[in-house]
């Protein structure tokens, strides 16, 4: 997941943001290399995006489908999943790369990434846009506050019921069960309401598009301002993961640590 919302942040800010408003004319505008950045934001955004869900479903069989933690919740399961998910958004993106043409040629050389008007006419790329669209963001949204409802509402159906089996023993009101999992909890809220806090005026910009249906290249100073904050949002999503990371996971941190070290402890050894 880190990884994903680094590449993200790669793509998206440093060679795309960054590269067009900083660097103008160098060879990151060049045609074939600003769409293979658009196709490889884009997977990365997808990649992301669907950690997350799987992340969230994953907490979901743990906290509340015990006997489906044993055959899920395992380093092969997730390494399985995590590579099928890269591979196949890899492949889900190539398309896009035949959706952009060159907004100048200059000396032969074609410059920037325009998209085709074909993309917004033609009834193949119009049904590939809303089938990209709806696999992100539409769905991962719809899922992750779904999952985390069912969450919720297990945790406290779990909570009432071993309230009300103590109460009935006459014994001290303890629960170290949910005192274990508050972690795991409190990991899985923080990331799902970052997501969807950050999401949200992003979706609202989809619908608002497919409603009132401007042509991108008409926005007037206020829809382009929206769209941008809508693009800051996201990429700061991104940012912010990897810092819920680092405060709530000792493992994390950990890792973290001993990449620093290891340049050093190599050179020292």
């Amino acid at each position: 997941m880190a990884t994903a919302d680094l590449l993200i942040i790669i793509t998206q800010v440093i060679l795309y943001r960054i590269s067009f408003y900083y660097f103008p004319g160098s060879f990151l505008g060049i045609t074939p290399v600003c769409t293979v950045i658009i196709v490889l934001l884009r997977a990365a955004i997808d990649c992301s995006v669907w950690f997350t869900v799987t992340f969230t479903f994953d907490r979901h069989v743990a906290i509340c489908c015990q006997k489906l933690k044993t055959k899920y919740c395992t380093k092969k399961t997730a390494a399985v999943i995590r590579s099928t998910y890269c591979i196949l958004f890899c492949l889900k993106n190539v398309p896009f790369y035949f959706t952009y043409e060159p907004g100048d040629i200059i000396d032969s050389v074609p410059w920037g990434c325009t998209a085709k008007s074909s993309l917004f006419t033609e009834p193949g790329w119009v049904g590939f846009d809303w089938f990209t669209t709806v696999l992100t963001p539409l769905l991962p949204f719809a899922l992750i506050l779904l999952l985390n409802a069912l969450t919720v509402r297990h945790i406290l159906v779990s909570h009432i019921r071993k309230g009300l089996r103590v109460q009935s023993k006459g014994e001290k009101h303890s629960d170290p069960e949910m005192e274990s999992r508050r972690k795991s909890v409190i990991l899985l809220f923080t990331i799902s309401s970052s997501f969807i806090l950050l999401w949200l005026v992003y979706v609202i910009d989809l619908f608002y598009y497919t409603i009132i249906g401007p042509a991108p290249g008409s926005y007037n100073d206020s829809e382009y301002i929206f769209q941008q904050v809508c693009w800051m949002l996201m990429n700061l999503s991104c940012c912010t993961n990897a810092f819920i990371y680092g405060m709530t996971q000792s493992k994390f941190r950990e890792q973290v640590k001993n990449t620093v070290k290891y340049p050093l402890t190599s050179i020292i050894q």
